[in-house]
């Protein structure tokens, strides 16, 4: 047969040899393409029936000029089957942002964009971050793990749904659309035959039409979330910018596009920094270069390697002639990796002059629209990982197991293992938060209030013993409110946390923004519970609470009513009205006493404690006045039997001023001086000490540390006298080195 030029199997130059579904392309696209691209920088490729354009410089040309070369082919050769048209006709699917040209697609563009400005991304960060937390939390026991597909894939699909504001209930159709829409997306290339086809579109429509009800429900009552964004832009007609349908259409790209992309790119990372030992130990030492690792992993290797355009007109590129009507394929792997543009193109270097200077998301009235939420997802996504796991390696073996689509190289497996010490190590040195629902809120007595906190999916907590706190962020910006609380639920309820918060008159904003802002449906940030108030075993107990110092004994009190200890509880408030949890406590009968104060007076404490007892521990919450008034009935009581948490931090008297000391952080390896007016915690985080700090006054114990060597001024509100004797730990953020100590060596 003799072939004619307008034949595509006549199209030249050919690169020989060239793959993208061949072994050598999934390992390595970029390398790849760098055998072909200086013979033949623009080649016809006979399985796609497209021209595939390498060299970064013909690459930008294509994309800088629409009217030569459209994104119509995108779409425009989706063939819909004939009963779906009526629901999806093939005008509405050429509609979609990278299969669509001016002026269309400057409209619909406008309307998607205000969801995804780079300050709304960043925004989502610390929900993103939480996430991250929490998906690692199911699998760090384990020691290894797909990291595709229980990792990186679980963290894209919950982000997306979070932006569109998209249950849990969605969770499964929206995993299935992702995936249905990549087969659609690939079929303007290469046709799916049946019954596939069939059964992907059954799909597909089965979801849209789900998602247009949606919209149509966001547009009568909008919330903050991206379809929200979506519905309510109207035209200056005042009647919607883009129907249900249109927006749908939109939806589903960014389900795919936000999901498998910043997979790819986590996953690939994975990969380099295992080539890359130095970079990875550098990034884990300075998590700032987490977004340096992120830029230069999408220019080594694009999520998606190509971007596609259709000739509109017989133009001449990189020496071959592309006819009218032709598809062109644009090499982005290739591009960015083009000698000619790029030094040193194939080493991986987070330390390039402009790292955001590659195409991995195109360039151009199509630059990708989600890549500011890719770029904090990504960065974020690789930060947690390698703080909770920092062994973590890919498997000696790596699969090469990709769903065979030449535009969307999708890897679905990436075995990755890890020392499982590593979990208990990030407890100390992992700053840990979870965006947690109110679940329910209660009045429990005047001014004061519980809130029952947990995922709205219903997923476990970490677990707690009692007196356990946690860190609660109220508020939002930059510098939220921080406030410690007291778990008072069941350490046996994985599901839910509670808090009960006082209305403080004097509040510094953190009780009045709980009472005031915080409902049933509302998100509150939380970290993990820290014990700086432990319950110790022993044969019986005398516990004795203020007001809301109620909250840490009620789980103490569950669990030794379980030990079957003897025990006792004296409540002392200011009125019975004012006492929280009184009826959860009557379950217990005389073995608790309740003493208002306009009832019975102040309590009687010399009486309760009036003879010592062996094995007896008193365990006491409340306010200062009460904790000092224990301290001086308890004198007479061995050392140690009484155990108490403040609410604020303890007043230290000092006599002399205080003065310059040395401080060696073994661990870091570094010196430094503590001035008179500075504390060990603020010189750790100047010289890049790693060290986890909340309440700043003394009172949390998030930055407690190991002291090697010298002696401590300890001026905590935490650690009892015993165990300031023992000089085995300070707060480094109120507490210094002893008079007459020149120099502290602490583990950090």
């Amino acid at each position: 047969m003799t072939l004619t030029p307008e034949d595509p199997a006549a199209r030249c130059p050919v690169a020989h040899g060239f793959d993208a579904l061949g072994d050598d392309y999934f390992v390595d696209p970029a390398a790849h393409f760098a055998k072909f691209r200086d013979e033949t920088p623009v080649f016809f490729y006979p399985h796609l029936n497209a021209w595939i354009v390498t060299r970064r410089d013909d690459v930008e040309t294509v994309l800088a000029d629409w009217q030569k070369f459209t994104s119509g082919g995108n779409s425009g050769t989706i063939d819909v089957p004939e009963q779906f048209r009526a629901i999806v006709p093939p005008n509405l699917i050429t509609q979609m942002l990278v299969g669509s040209d001016p002026p269309g697609h400057t409209d619909h563009r406008f309307v998607a964009q205000r969801g995804f400005t780079k300050a709304r991304m960043q925004a989502l960060q610390p929900e993103i971050e939480a996430r991250a937390h929490r998906i690692i939390d199911r699998f760090e026991a384990n020691g290894t793990a797909n990291l595709v597909t229980e990792y990186a894939l679980e963290l894209t699909t919950g982000t997306i749904m979070a932006h569109m504001g998209l249950g849990y209930e969605h969770d499964t159709m929206m995993r299935q659309l992702r995936d249905d829409f990549a087969m659609i997306l690939a079929s303007a290339a290469e046709p799916m035959a049946e019954p596939m086809r069939t059964q992907v579109w059954q799909r597909y429509v089965d979801a849209t039409l789900v998602l247009r009800g949606i919209i149509d429900e966001r547009r009568g009552n909008p919330g903050t979330d991206l379809i929200s964004d979506m519905a309510i832009v109207t035209g200056k007609d005042g009647e919607p910018m883009l129907s249900s349908a249109q927006i749908a259409v939109h939806l589903t790209e960014f389900a795919m596009a936000g999901v498998d992309s910043t997979t790819q790119a986590v996953s690939n990372a994975v990969l380099f920094l295992a080539q890359n030992p130095d970079v990875l130990a550098e990034a884990i030492a300075d998590p700032e270069l987490w977004s340096r690792v992120f830029e230069e992993t999408v220019r080594r290797r694009p999520s998606s390697t190509f971007a596609a355009r259709q000739a509109e007109q017989d133009i001449e590129l990189g020496g071959a002639q592309i006819k009218k009507g032709d598809m062109v394929w644009m090499a982005l792997a290739s591009a960015n990796t083009d000698p000619a543009r790029t030094a040193r193109p194939f080493e991986f270097d987070i330390h390039r002059p402009d790292p955001e200077d590659h195409l991995a998301f195109t360039q151009g009235r199509h630059t990708c629209l989600g890549q500011a939420l890719a770029r904090v997802q990504g960065a974020t996504a690789l930060k947690v990982l390698f703080e909770r796991l920092p062994s973590l390696r890919p498997a000696t073996e790596v699969p090469l197991d990709f769903l065979p689509i030449a535009l969307l190289p999708v890897r679905r497996t990436l075995p990755v293992t890890w020392d499982v010490a590593d979990v208990e190590r990030a407890k100390t040195s992992v700053a840990r938060h979870f965006s947690l629902t109110v679940l329910e809120r209660r009045e429990e007595a005047d001014g004061v209030v519980s809130l029952t906190l947990g995922h709205a999916d219903g997923q476990a907590l970490p677990q707690w013993k009692p007196g356990a706190h946690a860190e609660v962020r109220l508020g939002e910006g930059d510098d939220p409110l921080v406030r410690q609380y007291s778990l008072c639920s069941s350490p046996q309820d994985a599901s839910r946390w509670r808090i009960g918060v006082l209305r403080e008159p004097a509040s510094r904003g953190g009780s009045t923004f709980v009472h005031d802002r915080l409902h049933e449906g509302s998100t509150v940030t939380v970290g993990l519970p820290r014990n700086n108030f432990p319950l110790r075993p022993a044969k019986r107990y005398v516990f004795v609470a203020g007001g809301i110092g109620i909250t840490p004994i009620l789980p103490m009190i569950e669990q030794v009513e379980a030990q079957g200890a003897q025990w006792s509880l004296m409540y002392g408030g200011r009125t019975r009205a004012s006492m929280a949890f009184l009826g959860e406590l009557e379950r217990y009968g005389d073995k608790v006493t309740v003493r208002p104060q306009d009832e019975h007076g102040l309590l009687d404490l010399a009486g309760l404690l009036a003879e010592p007892a062996d094995d007896t521990l008193i365990y006491c919450c409340g306010p200062e006045p009460l904790l000092q008034a224990i301290e001086a009935a308890s004198t007479h009581w061995p050392v140690g039997s009484l155990v108490t948490e403040r609410f604020a931090a303890k007043q230290i008297v000092r006599t002399e001023p205080d003065v310059a000391f040395e401080v060696e952080f073994a661990a870091s390896g570094i010196t430094a001086t503590v001035p008179a007016d500075r504390t060990v915690l603020e010189v750790a985080e100047e010289h890049g000490v790693r060290a986890l700090s909340s309440c700043l006054e003394g009172t949390c114990g998030t930055c407690e540390t190991r002291i090697v060597a010298g002696r401590a001024d300890h001026r905590d509100s935490i650690l009892t006298a015993t165990e300031q004797e023992a000089n085995e730990t300070m707060m480094i953020c109120v507490s210094r080195a002893e008079k007459g100590c020149p120099k502290l060596v602490l583990d950090a």
